[in-house]
């Protein structure tokens, strides 16, 4: 059942405007009686089509529940900016396996670094895959794409996590160790192509952090994000 994502639903009537609304007439030509989920802040809304205008469509919501797309755990992936397309995969992925924002950061051997301009335009692509990702997989909500920051801003964000875990590339502890439950909220800190200095690692434990490794092989920027996120839902119950 095609799904759209709205800021706003109502028990009741639910109105889609902009794209949801050409979409739904113009690319999927559905009609009145038809069903579609709209889906608010990981609610899902199982609704029948009522009407049309020339830019909207009425929607009757028929029953009302919580996404079973949507993980308890909420993750934010804090990665360090990746040189080339791979921040593209790594946002795609991560939305796909559970992952409830996503945020770039610059750390001191970040090869990519691009200015505020151009990483705006960049932005914008980013959040409309991350969008599309959501709406194959099944979420709730779309999880929000943001940065750039840096490690000392990020360091001011720990406190507001159950867990705050960087994958260091020298070693730490296991994720099976560090007492992950599910319902926490969790900050998964990842390196670029050439990892962290080490002022850089001991900077995130003196704020609150833990260090973990993911085994004796080095993975990729865009490989270790996956690996990482992927247990932690695991340990976490959700897959």
């Amino acid at each position: 059942m095609p799904r759209f994502f709205v800021e706003n639903a109502s028990d009741e009537e639910i109105i889609l405007t902009g794209e949801n609304a050409r979409h739904i007439g113009r690319s999927l030509r559905m009609r009145v009686g038809e069903s579609l989920t709209v889906c608010c802040d990981g609610t899902d809304y199982e609704c029948e089509i009522t009407a049309f205008s020339d830019s909207e469509v009425f929607c009757k919501a028929l029953s009302i529940h919580p996404s079973v797309g949507e993980p308890q755990t909420a993750l934010t992936l804090f990665q360090a900016m990746p040189k080339g397309d791979k921040a593209e995969l790594i946002v795609q992925k991560a939305v796909e396996l559970g992952a409830y924002e996503v945020c770039f950061v610059m750390t001191e051997r970040c090869i990519s670094r691009p200015d505020e301009k151009s990483f705006k335009k960049r932005l914008e692509r980013l959040n409309k895959i991350a969008l599309e990702a959501a709406k194959q997989c099944g979420r709730g909500r779309v999880p929000k794409v943001s940065g750039i920051i840096s490690l000392g801003e990020l360091a001011g964000r720990l406190p507001e996590f159950d867990k705050a875990l960087m994958c260091y590339e020298k070693g730490g502890i296991s994720l099976s160790a560090a007492g992950l439950l599910q319902g926490q909220t969790v900050a998964l800190l990842i390196g670029s192509e050439g990892g962290f200095e080490q002022r850089e690692a001991d900077g995130f434990e003196a704020a609150g952090g833990a260090l973990i490794g993911l085994g004796s092989r080095i993975l990729r920027c865009e490989t270790a994000p996956l690996a990482a996120i992927s247990i932690i839902m695991h340990l976490a119950g959700e897959m």
